[in-house]
Parts: C-alpha cells; structure tokens; sequence
C-alpha cells in the first residue's frame, strides 16, 4: 500500500481522515498508554463517578468517549463548549484522596495533555496502518488539528508539541513506564475485555487481538501478552483489508459511529439532559 494522498476533495479537511470504526480496533490499547501516567491510572480507577466506570458500565463509557473524540474531531466550537461544561462537572469529582498512591487531579493540564497525546497517536497509528502512510501534508494536518484533544478542556493551545516530529520526542516517553500490580491488574482485564457480558465473547476475541497488535511492544510485554510473528503478519492483513474496505465507503459511513455520537450528543442537550 502507498501512503494516502491529499486530493481535492480531502486537501485541508480533516473530515475525511476521520474512520470511525479504527477507534474500536485500538481504544483498550489507547487507555494502557494512558495508563503510562501514573496520575490517570489512578484517577480512573478511584474516580467516585461511578456512571462512568468501565468496569460497571463497559457500553457507557465506551459511548462517552467516542462522543468526546467526535467532538474534538468534527464538532463545532459549540460542541466543544458544550461538551466540556458537562465533562468538567465529572472532573470536579476527580481528586486523590490522603490514601491515593499519587496525587492527582482531573484538572491538571500535565494529564489532560497526555491523555490528549495517547489519543492523538492512537488516531495516527490505526490511520497510518490502515491506509498504508501518511504523506507530510496529512500528517501535519492531522497533528495540528488534535490540538483539540486537549484545548477541548483545559490545555493551552501552545502546550501541544509544535510539530509532528516533536509530538513523537514526547510520546517517547511512556515505552519506559511501569506499572503498580494493581494498575497491571486493571489494564490486563480491560485489554482481554473481561468487563463485557458473556455475549460479546466473540467480538472481545477478535478486539483483543487488535488491540494486542496495537500496543508498542515494551508495554505489551509489561501485561504478559503473547505475540508472535504469525500474529503480527495476521493483524497486518487485517489493518490493510480493513482500510480498503473504509476508504470505499461514502464520508459519513467511513466516520461512523463519530457522527451518529455527535447527534445523540446533540440531541440530549437540546433536551436538557447530560450527554454523559
């Protein structure tokens, strides 16, 4: 495969770099990476916001973040707005206690700026195994718009990595984390996706080995995942069928379900409820 190329039609607009269902293929991967920072770790598993717990409600808070990733992405200002006035009434919740193994707190722009990164390398990494690279324009395009994972909160514009090669200097960073056994312990039931009820065993086999291949290497090895290179030669395959199949697909099926989440998102708060 040759890396995707700007066209007419794409040149410029991040719309249509926008794959919705790749999210699926590396989100439990995404939140190991997340996990790098001990702050997030922590924060997640004691938050009080119960609501939002994976371990509770698994279908919930993978809708809750789709939404938050589609608003950042493809959503208006008043999205963003929108969104981080309900999402900031939850991080209020989000603080270390005397007894948290860290000190912590939702706010802290130092881990909405990670959380930020780890979701921006997430998208670069499942579009540019699926569609085979990325030529500079794309990738600079791409990196400039994911600023909004973080400003869509709290982060400064001009804390982002000023560009594509600087971000990678700073995600470098988390392939030399380790983990406390209880996080581990976390981080291994979300990746075999032991929190979902016994009817998505099927669908959790194949996400699991995605999300495996996904994963760099040092931290893979950290959680006692098994690889090999007949596995890696597998997920390859797939990555490459799977771009081939989203790239023929009309603009709003490729960004499914980030579009159908924006209008569920809309629509709740045209009717005064949380979309959370």
């Amino acid at each position: 495969m040759t890396p995707a190329q700007p066209t007419a039609e794409n040149a410029g607009d991040i719309g249509a770099h926008v794959h919705g269902v790749l999210a699926l293929y590396g989100g439990a991967a995404n939140v190991v990476l997340q996990f790098t920072r001990p702050g997030v770790a922590w924060g997640v598993i004691e938050s009080p916001v119960e609501s939002g717990a994976v371990t509770k409600h698994p279908f919930k808070r993978g809708r809750t973040t789709l939404t938050y990733i589609a608003v950042a992405l493809i959503g208006t200002d008043q999205d963003r707005a929108d969104y981080r006035r309900y999402v900031d009434e939850v991080h209020r919740q989000v603080r270390s206690r005397p007894s948290s193994p860290v000190k912590y707190n939702a706010f802290d722009r130092d881990l909405q700026l990670w959380v930020a990164a780890c979701l921006h390398y997430g998208y670069v990494d499942t579009y540019t195994r699926t569609q085979g690279g990325l030529d500079d324009a794309t990738r600079a395009l791409i990196h400039s718009h994911s600023a909004r994972f973080g400003t869509t909160l709290q982060v400064p514009a001009d804390r982002w990595p000023t560009d594509p090669d600087a971000f990678d200097d700073y995600i470098e960073t988390c392939l030399d984390a380790e983990f406390d056994p209880e996080v581990r312990d976390y981080l291994v039931d979300l990746m075999k996706f032991r929190q979902m009820p016994a009817w998505f065993w099927p669908a959790g086999r194949f996400l699991e080995f995605m999300n495996t291949g996904y994963l760099p290497a040092p931290l893979r090895a950290q959680l006692g995942l098994t690889w090999s290179p007949r596995r890696e030669r597998i997920f390859t395959q797939v990555n490459r069928t799977t771009g081939r199949i989203v790239s023929a697909l009309p603009r709003a099926a490729r960004q499914f379900p980030f579009n159908y989440y924006l209008w569920f998102m809309r629509r709740r708060i045209r009717r005064g409820k949380s979309p959370l």
